[in-house]
């Protein structure tokens, strides 16, 4: 990702970040983004608050409170580039490309092309395909695993088992997420920064680390699941 050199002014910073002015200014007055370059009056903003800003939004939306925040950016030296900076919005954002979207039952059933009963909603929402809101039926859901979750209808799967299986599912998810984290952490990443690669020559490496770890997963489950009905086989005979 190449980052120029624009120059902004505080309403078109505010624009490009989706923030209002005032909480531009706000956030300014908080250390969060570093003073604009004045000229007269007129103050004038650059890469540098933009990749911090895209920052401070990445972090809100993980649910860091204002302090954490300040507490994050406090650790990045005020000499990191805009692409050092946007590498932490890398590390941060979500591994799924798909984010879920709120839609109404109708609009879900148009979606699977199937109406949907109360008992098919619960299954769905059991596998974690789709989740409940505050308002009667209205749900989040990530399009691309509708599918998925359609396949899981399909097999007449019955409530308990879904729910098992999702239990399995988030334990080993939760496990293997830590476990990656720490490897990532402790191993790789001081490796990436003390490798002289530049920010955006590590950036592409983390992004392509997202979906080979996930393919790497899947591969390991498929070859576990072939051993367990091997194995399966071997105590029967």
């Amino acid at each position: 990702m190449s980052i120029t050199n624009e120059t902004l002014s505080v309403e078109q910073l505010a624009t490009r970040v989706g923030m209002s002015v005032r909480t531009v200014r706000f956030y300014a007055g908080r250390g969060l983004i570093p003073p604009p370059r004045r000229e007269g009056r007129n103050g004038y903003y650059g890469p540098d608050h933009l990749a911090r800003l895209e920052l401070v939004r990445e972090l809100q939306a993980h649910g860091f409170t204002l302090s954490a925040i300040e507490g994050y950016l406090e650790n990045i030296p005020e000499t990191a580039t805009p692409e050092q900076v946007a590498l932490h919005r890398t590390l941060l954002a979500p591994w799924t490309t798909d984010l879920p979207e709120t839609v109404k039952r109708s609009e879900l059933e148009a979606r699977t092309g199937r109406s949907l009963s109360d008992d098919d909603l619960e299954l769905l929402v059991a596998i974690g395909v789709v989740e409940p809101t505050p308002d009667d039926d209205v749900f989040q859901v990530a399009p691309a695993h509708l599918a998925v979750g359609v396949q899981f209808l399909e097999t007449a799967m019955p409530l308990d088992v879904a729910l098992a299986a999702r239990k399995i599912f988030d334990e080993a998810g939760k496990k293997v997420a830590h476990d990656m984290t720490e490897i990532f952490r402790t191993l790789w990443w001081p490796a990436l920064r003390e490798s002289g690669r530049s920010a955006e020559d590590i950036t592409a490496l983390v992004e392509r680390f997202k979906p080979l770890t996930i393919q790497a997963l899947v591969t390991a489950y498929e070859a576990a699941v072939d051993e367990a009905k091997r194995e399966t086989i071997r105590r029967r005979s």
